[in-house]
């Protein structure tokens, strides 16, 4: 999967409506800019490529503030919307995804129903316990340790650790979700913007839209 049209697709999703700069405009203020592919180019290749697959419907709405052709808003379609969460479910379930796509997952995680997150999330766990079992039974030496193995053990440790890691950490937030912490989907209103109205994001950069 690719973590840029998770991102895309959730930052119009929650708005209902948005323009480029806007989707770009909440994607860096969460940092997203830092830890995937979603820089300003790149968010705006995918908001017109998911527009031409269908996934959102572009609407001309006014000129840019700084001149030029009209702002451009997108709004999900129904395929769109599916594929928002399909794209969704495969971050959080899958234990062999890159960071990224795990970070925009648990980014959007509150649009679940909690029972569906946290049973995606214990799927996720035990496909991380199942992993950790391929490695010790088919990679380990039987009669050797890692370090016998020389630099190569290192591999195995990694793995190894990167499995036990990811399984406490899922655990954890298993058992917060558990525990009633945040708004989920079905649940009640919560906020859809990053910032409140009027406050510019400091890490943005100027409106090139």
């Amino acid at each position: 999967m690719s973590a840029i049209r998770l991102l895309v697709l959730g930052a119009v999703r929650q708005h209902g409506r948005a323009h480029g700069y806007q989707v770009r405009n909440d994607l860096e203020f969460w940092g997203a800019h830092e830890w995937s592919n979603a820089k300003p180019g790149s968010i705006y290749h995918a908001l017109k490529q998911m527009a031409k697959q269908g996934l959102m419907l572009a609407h001309d709405v006014a000129p840019s503030t700084v001149g030029g052709p009209p702002r451009t808003e997108y709004e999900l379609t129904g395929a769109g919307e599916e594929e928002f969460f399909r794209l969704l479910r495969e971050a959080l379930l899958r234990h062999d995804q890159k960071v990224d796509e795990l970070t925009a997952g648990v980014g959007f995680i509150v649009d679940l129903p909690r029972a569906e997150a946290i049973d995606l999330l214990k799927r996720r766990v035990s496909a991380l316990e199942e992993w950790r079992a391929e490695v010790t039974r088919h990679w380990t030496p039987p009669e050797a340790t890692p370090e016998e193995w020389g630099h190569i053990g290192e591999i195995m440790k990694f793995w190894v650790h990167s499995a036990d890691s990811g399984a406490e950490w899922t655990r954890g937030l298993i058992e917060r979700l558990e525990g009633g912490a945040y708004v989920m989907a079905g649940e009640g209103e919560r906020s859809v913007d990053v910032l409140p109205d009027g406050v510019p994001n400091p890490y943005a950069a100027p409106d090139k839209d």
